[in-house]
C-alpha cells in the first residue's frame, strides 16, 4: 500500500504534513470515526483526499456549497485524482453519466450537498458500491450552537447508520468546545478521536477601526493594498451592490457577490476573482466558504459580523499561502443595533444563542487593550500565552489610557437597581437621560432618584459604559430582552464606593443651545477655496475628494493658515506622502488668500505639540529614545517587540513630521550595498515611501522588508535635512 507521505509528495507535491494532518489521516485509515478542527488554510482537505486514494472503495464528501465542490473537483482532476460532484447544476444527462461513473467504480471521491445525499436516488446509488469513508465538511453546520446551523446536517446521522462500515470524518475550521461536543454527540463520536489544531493564524494582522466614514476608510485601505486580492464583507445585499458599484465607478477592480444575484453573474464574478482577473470581491457571508484562493491579501469587514465564529472563518480566507495578510473590522455600535433588530425577530433558543454570539463579537471589537489573539483564541478554548503578538492593532499601538469612571458606574448600577433589575441597557440610559418616552412614564421611572442624572454623557457613551460593566463582571445580562441585573461584585462596589476604571468613548460634541459649535473655528471662505482645489485634484486623479484630504484637514488649514511645508505637516491628516503629492498646491491657495486678507500663520507651538501627541505613546517614546542615542537593538530589547515593529514606530514618528537624528545608527544597521541604496532612493524619489514592494521588486528580492524599512528611514532623514542621499 502506498503510504500517505508518498501520496503527499507524488500526487499533491508537498514535502511535509501540516500540523495534525498526519495524525488525522492515520486515525481515519485505522477506521476510527474522527472529528478534526483545523483553521482555514490548515489543510483539512488532504485529511480525506489522501485516505481516499488508499481505501479500495468510495469516499463521499458532504459539502454545503456548490462552488466548493467545483473548486475541489477541478483541483483534484488537475493532479490526476478521479473525482466528481453531483448536484442540481448538472443537466439530466450529466447527472446520469456521473451516477454511472460512480456505479462502475471509476470514482474515488464524490462530492454532494447534504440535501442531495439525503435523496433516495443517491442513497440507492451508494447502496450499490463500497463506501469506505463519509466525510462531513463544514461540520459546525450540524450544531445548533454553531454560527451556521443547517437542519439537513442533523439528518446525516441516518446516513451513517445506513453505511456502518464506512469511517466518518467530520471537519470544520470553527468550533467552540460546546459545538464540538454537539457534533460528537450527534454523530456518536468518542472524545479520544478528536483533533484540534491551533486556531492561531500568525500571519494575519488583525485590527478593529472605529467606523466613521466607512466608504472613505475602505478607499484608504484599498489604496494601502493596491493591486492585491481582497474581500470586503457587508451585512446586506443592498450594501454589497452599492459599495461594489461605487468602487467600480472609481476604477477599482471590484465585483459584487451575494445570493440575490443571478446564478450566471454570481458564478462569473467568483471565477474572475479566483483567476485574478478581478482584484476585489464585495460580498455577503454567502461568499468564501471553501474558496481555495491562496493569495487573498486582505479582508475588510464593512459591517460587524454576527458572531466570533463568522468573523474568524471570514478572516481565515486571507493569507492561506502563509504570507502576511491584513484583516480590518470597521466597528460602530450602530451595527450592533442593526443585528439586534434581526435577533428580536427570533424566538426561544435561537434568539438566546444569537444574543450570546453578538455579545461575544462586541466584547472582542471593543477591547482596545488586550492582544486581539487572546479573546479570539480563548473563544475556541485555546489559551494564548504571549503578552504581545506584534501582529494586531492592540499590540502595535499604545494602550488606550484608562479613566476613572467610578461616578458613571455608580450612576448606571444604581439606576439598574432602582428599576428593579427588570430592563435592558437602552431603557436604563433613557432613565439616566431624563427621557419622557412612553415606556419610562408608564413604569413611573421618571420618579426615580436616578432620573435625568446622566445628561453629561451621550446615549452612545452610556451604552459603552454598560458594555464595560458587563465585561468587568459588575452586571449580568439574561433572557431575550437583554435584562440587566447586578452581580455580587457590583453590590460590594456600590457599598464600598470602590474606584472603577474604564474608557469613556469619544463622542461628537453636542449642541446645547445652538451657539456652541463643534470643532475649531475656521475661515469659511478659505475652506471653500480649499474644497474647490481638492475637487479639481480629485477629478484629475480620478479619486473621491476625501482621498486627497479630509474635511477635518481642510478646516485646520483654514483655521491655522500654515505658510510652509514644515507647518503643513503639523496639520492633522498631512503626512510626508501627501505633503509631497499635494502640499505645494494647497500652500499656494493658503498663501494667496492670506496675502490678500493680511492673515498670518496661527500654528502656535502648543498646536504643534498637540499634533504630535496624536501619535501613539509607544511611537513617541521609541522616536525620542532613538534621537537620544538608542540603537535599534536597544529599542527592541526595551520594548520586547520585533525589529520590524521598532522600524514601523520610527517610520510613523518621522512621517508625522518629527525629525529623526542619528542616521549613523541606521547606516550601521543595514547590510545594503551602496548600489542597492542608490537604487532604493531612486525608487522612493519616483514612487514615494508609502509602499516597499516597488523597491523589493527593483532589487529582485535581494533585501528583506526589515532592510527596506531601514533604508526608508535613511531616506526620510536625508529628506528632512534637505540633503541628497
Amino acid at each position: 500500500m502506498t503510504s500517505p507521505a508518498d501520496i503527499l509528495k507524488q500526487t499533491f507535491g508537498y514535502d511535509i504534513f501540516r500540523p495534525l494532518q498526519q495524525e488525522v489521516i492515520q486515525n481515519v485509515l485505522a477506521r476510527k470515526d474522527t472529528l478534526a478542527v483545523m483553521p482555514t488554510g490548515g489543510g483539512k482537505s488532504l485529511c480525506y483526499q489522501i485516505p481516499s486514494l488508499i481505501f479500495d472503495g468510495l469516499t463521499v464528501v458532504v459539502s454545503p456549497l456548490i462552488s466548493l465542490m467545483k473548486d475541489q473537483v477541478e483541483q483534484l482532476r488537475a493532479v490526476g485524482v478521479p473525482s466528481l460532484f453531483i448536484n442540481s447544476t448538472l443537466s439530466p444527462q450529466a447527472y446520469q453519466e456521473s451516477m454511472d461513473h460512480v456505479r462502475n467504480g471509476e470514482v474515488k471521491l464524490l462530492y454532494v450537498a447534504p440535501e442531495t445525499l439525503l435523496t433516495q436516488r443517491i442513497l440507492s446509488l451508494l447502496d450499490s458500491v463500497q463506501v469506505d469513508c463519509l466525510t462531513i465538511d463544514e461540520a459546525h453546520c450540524i450544531s445548533e450552537w454553531g454560527h451556521d446551523f443547517r437542519p439537513e446536517y442533523r439528518q446525516l446521522v441516518e446516513v451513517r447508520k445506513r453505511f456502518p462500515k464506512a469511517v466518518c470524518l467530520a471537519l470544520t475550521a470553527t468550533a467552540t468546545s460546546r459545538v464540538r461536543q454537539d457534533i460528537r454527540n450527534t454523530l456518536k463520536f468518542s472524545t479520544t478521536n478528536e483533533f484540534v489544531a491551533s486556531f492561531n493564524r500568525e500571519n494575519l494582522y488583525i485590527e478593529v477601526v472605529r467606523k466613521r466614514e466607512p466608504v472613505g476608510q475602505v478607499i484608504e485601505l484599498l489604496d494601502r493594498y493596491k493591486d492585491q486580492s481582497g474581500i470586503i464583507y457587508c451585512f446586506s445585499r443592498r450594501q454589497v451592490d452599492e459599495l461594489a458599484a461605487y468602487l467600480a465607478s472609481k476604477k477599482y477592480s471590484a465585483r459584487p457577490y451575494h445570493a440575490g444575484l443571478e446564478d450566471a453573474e454570481r458564478k462569473t464574478n467568483q471565477e474572475l476573482f479566483i483567476r485574478d482577473d478581478v482584484q476585489i470581491i464585495v460580498a455577503t457571508i454567502a461568499f468564501g466558504m471553501g474558496i481555495n484562493k491562496p493569495n487573498v491579501r486582505f479582508v475588510i469587514h464593512f459591517d460587524l459580523p454576527k458572531s466570533v465564529e463568522s468573523y474568524y472563518q471570514e478572516i481565515g480566507r486571507a493569507g492561506r499561502d502563509g504570507l502576511p495578510a491584513f484583516c480590518t473590522l470597521l466597528y460602530s455600535y450602530s451595527d450592533v443595533a442593526k443585528i439586534n433588530y434581526f435577533i428580536d425577530q427570533k424566538e426561544g433558543d435561537e434568539k438566546r444563542v444569537a444574543i450570546q454570539h453578538l455579545n461575544a463579537i462586541v466584547s472582542f471589537a471593543e477591547d482596545e487593550r488586550t492582544c486581539r489573539r487572546k479573546p479570539l483564541l480563548n473563544y475556541f478554548g485555546e489559551s494564548y500565552e504571549a503578552d504581545n503578538c506584534s501582529n494586531c492593532d492592540n499590540c502595535t499601538s499604545a494602550p488606550t489610557p484608562l479613566a476613572d469612571i467610578t461616578v458613571y458606574a455608580q450612576k448606571f448600577l444604581s439606576c439598574v437597581k432602582r428599576a428593579d433589575e427588570k430592563f435592558g441597557a437602552g431603557h436604563i440610559v433613557d432613565i439616566l437621560h431624563g427621557s419622557k418616552n412612553e415606556k419610562v412614564i408608564r413604569w413611573g421611572h421618571d420618579k426615580l432618584s436616578t432620573y435625568g442624572i446622566g445628561a453629561e454623557l451621550t446615549k452612545k457613551q452610556w451604552m459603552h459604559i454598560a458594555r464595560q460593566l458587563l465585561s468587568m463582571g459588575y452586571l449580568k445580562q439574561e433572557g431575550e430582552y437583554h435584562t440587566l441585573s447586578l452581580t455580587a461584585r457590583a453590590l460590594e462596589s456600590l457599598k464600598k464606593r470602590e474606584p472603577v476604571f474604564g474608557v469613556v468613548q469619544e463622542a461628537e460634541r453636542a449642541k446645547k443651545d445652538g451657539k456652541q459649535k463643534a470643532g475649531v473655528e475656521y475661515n469659511h471662505a478659505l475652506f471653500a477655496l480649499l474644497r474647490q482645489k481638492r475637487k479639481e485634484m480629485a477629478d484629475a486623479d480620478g479619486v473621491p475628494p476625501y482621498v486627497i484630504f479630509s474635511d477635518r484637514t481642510l478646516t485646520e488649514m483654514a483655521a491655522y493658515y500654515p505658510q510652509s511645508r514644515e507647518s503643513l505637516l503639523k496639520i492633522a491628516g498631512v503626512g510626508q506622502v501627501k505633503l509631497s503629492q499635494y502640499g505645494d498646491a494647497f500652500l499656494d491657495v493658503i498663501k494667496s488668500f492670506s496675502k490678500k486678507h493680511e492673515l498670518t500663520e496661527q500654528l502656535t507651538r502648543k498646536k504643534a505639540v498637540e499634533g504630535k501627541s496624536e501619535l501613539g505613546e509607544r511611537t513617541r517614546i521609541v522616536g525620542e529614545s532613538f534621537n537620544d542615542g538608542a540603537t535599534i537593538q536597544d529599542l527592541l530589547e526595551r520594548q520586547g517587540v520585533t525589529k520590524g515593529t521598532i522600524l514601523d514606530h520610527l517610520t510613523k514618528y518621522a512621517m508625522a513630521g518629527n525629525k529623526l537624528r542619528n542616521g549613523d545608527n541606521l547606516q550601521t544597521a543595514t547590510s545594503a550595498t551602496p548600489e542597492q541604496q542608490q537604487i532604493t532612493f531612486a525608487v522612493f524619489d519616483e514612487s514615494g515611501t508609502m509602499y516597499l514592494k516597488p523597491v523589493f521588486d527593483a532589487l529582485n528580492g535581494a533585501l528583506n522588508y526589515d532592510e527596506l524599512k531601514i533604508l526608508r528611514l535613511l531616506y526620510l532623514i536625508y529628506k528632512q535635512g534637505n540633503t541628497t542621499p
